[in-house]
């Protein structure tokens, strides 16, 4: 389990280091900085997939995804004697994301390119990366430690040597140091981050792939766009939590019944409604409706992830489905580690009655702040 999480220089979170439960919840108003959090997570996840590089540069490249305020605010710009304006940057342009969990941690820090004859003089840099075991990076503790293009790692007898010292600088260490025999924890975290997954938003518009049939094969997991929806509910009737189906759709529909059916290899979901004389399609279905049996299926999956983010959730739900998606995230929640980022005061309500872990997010000039949050000490590594 993640217990903590380590965000620097991201947009709205100038710094930010946040322990995490087996539930966590992030609230907080429009424009506190809960989709940077959610986008930091998820470009961190990007990493193990070698896509991190890519994926900052689908959001405009590295320097707009920078924190966007002055390097150092002032007493006298918090207590308004001057106003809020930059300064001369001293310290190096730097994007870093990282993560310390039961086992493990990681750590990477991306900045500007040097300049060069390359057409993709626009693509950040992976300056440094770190893997360590316990809470806090430490000489002591780290495995395997990267600067610029060279990656150290402990051998067989527990002494450095350097594994690689030409290593691009747009590729990270945990795609092309992991090893099964020479640095097996290296290849069992990437492994483990892949295998996080996030919701976001499914689509629920008439031309949306949850409305449409699919060919149906067994579905453990379900797709980020819901387009597997039928299949993905039918594999965990038959091989799943079958009467946890049953109760999440009977506590938010009561009486209602699902219906899958099978046409020449393709399958569509149906619900029968008590008073109805026949069953409605998902094309039939209200968004809120289609949204929460996708959600079912995200949550109720036979084979759960290490981590499930959930953004939003909440969206086009009735107020009536607030708080049966609330227990079913929380009986989620008991297979795999969840985190929810959330605007909605409900779910976040039901969520804390159950213990949940609350971050509250807001603004002070600028800087996403989190209420209550205790210094913890984390440290970064070196470039």
């Amino acid at each position: 389990m993640l217990h903590t999480l380590a965000i620097s220089g991201y947009r709205s979170i100038r710094e930010m280091v946040l322990p995490l439960e087996r539930l966590t919840m992030v609230t907080g108003r429009n424009g506190t900085g809960k989709s940077s959090f959610y986008k930091a997570l998820r470009l961190l996840a990007e990493v193990a997939q070698g896509r991190v590089v890519a994926s900052l540069a689908a959001e405009g490249g590295l320097p707009s995804t920078l924190w966007a305020g002055p390097e150092r605010i002032s007493r006298a710009m918090k207590q308004g004697a001057v106003p809020v304006q930059g300064t001369v940057r001293k310290d190096r342009v730097s994007l870093k994301l990282g993560f310390a969990s039961d086992d493990y941690g990681y750590a990477i820090d991306l900045g500007l390119p040097v300049r060069d004859s390359s057409m993709f003089g626009l693509d950040p840099e992976i300056k440094a990366e770190a893997v360590w075991a316990g809470d806090v990076l430490s000489r002591r503790n780290v495995f395997a430690a990267r600067r610029g293009v060279g990656v150290t790692a402990l051998n067989a007898v527990g002494e450095r040597e350097i594994v690689i010292s030409t290593l691009p600088p747009y590729e990270s260490m945990m795609m092309r140091v992991a090893d099964p025999k020479g640095l097996p924890e290296l290849l069992m975290l990437r492994e483990r981050m892949r295998g996080w997954r996030f919701y976001d938003h499914f689509r629920t518009d008439p031309e949306a792939p949850a409305r449409r049939t699919q060919v149906g094969t067994r579905t453990m997991v379900l797709s980020e766009d819901g387009g597997d929806l039928p299949a993905a509910l039918q594999t965990i009737r038959e091989i799943g939590d079958r009467a946890g189906l049953d109760e999440a759709i009977e506590d938010a529909f009561p009486g209602a019944e699902l219906e899958v059916r099978e046409t020449g290899g393709k399958f569509e979901l149906a619900m029968r409604q008590p008073g109805l004389l026949r069953a409605l399609s998902t094309a039939e279905l209200s968004d809120g409706t289609l949204r929460y049996l996708l959600l079912v299926a995200a949550l109720l999956t036979p084979r759960a992830p290490e981590l499930m983010v959930l953004n939003e959730p909440e969206t086009s739900l009735h107020p009536e489905l607030i708080e049966p998606l609330a227990r079913l995230i929380v009986a989620a929640s008991a297979q795999c580690q969840t985190i929810v980022v959330t605007h909605d005061d409900r779910l976040s309500d039901a969520l804390a009655e159950q213990g949940a872990l609350h971050h509250e997010l807001s603004k002070d000039l600028g800087e996403t702040q989190v209420a209550g949050l205790e210094h913890m000490k984390w440290e970064w590594p070196s470039r």
